[in-house]
């Protein structure tokens, strides 16, 4: 019993060795391309979310996606800027769009789910939990974060911005 458990524990390891190098950006071979740098809008606009200007960042996470419309993260902040502006209803085109680019982008997945709690929709939102409970394998902050929100939905205690 104990070798055949040890068996399983190595071809596991095996299996598992070029998920973390990929995972860890290993190599560098030749034929990678480089990594994009940040736009500089982008990151100015983060800041300013950090800072709680949502209103602010909008403007800027517009320019980027001019520029990159296939930016799912900067839709995923638009949607959270226009969200914690008090505009649920408008933020769901932008964790949409996000979504639409990225289907597994977590943060449009928790973030979509948290502006449908806001709209009394939690049967939505409970369906984009299941989509994170599928995509977070070992769990994840954002399933985490949005099951306390759905949890919370329904003991009574409505999400606010």
């Amino acid at each position: 019993m104990r070798s055949i458990l040890l068996a399983v524990i190595a071809i596991l390891g095996f299996a598992l060795t070029p998920v973390a190098f990929a995972a860890g950006g290993g190599g560098g071979a030749a034929n990678e391309p480089a990594a994009k740098p940040a736009d500089p809008n982008y990151t100015r606009a983060k800041a300013m979310i950090e800072a709680r200007d949502y209103a602010g960042a909008l403007p800027l996470l517009q320019q980027v996606v001019a520029k990159d419309a296939r930016n799912a993260d900067a839709y995923n902040l638009m949607g959270f800027a226009t969200r914690k502006s008090g505009n649920p209803n408008g933020s769901l085109q932008y964790y949409q769009q996000a979504l639409a680019i990225d289907a597994k982008h977590l943060g449009a997945h928790e973030y979509i789910g948290e502006a449908y709690l806001m709209l009394d929709q939690p049967a939505q939102a409970e369906q984009h939990l299941a989509r994170l409970d599928s995509l977070c394998v070992f769990g994840c902050a954002e399933y985490r974060m949005l099951k306390t929100a759905v949890a919370n939905y329904k003991a009574g205690k409505k999400p606010t911005n």
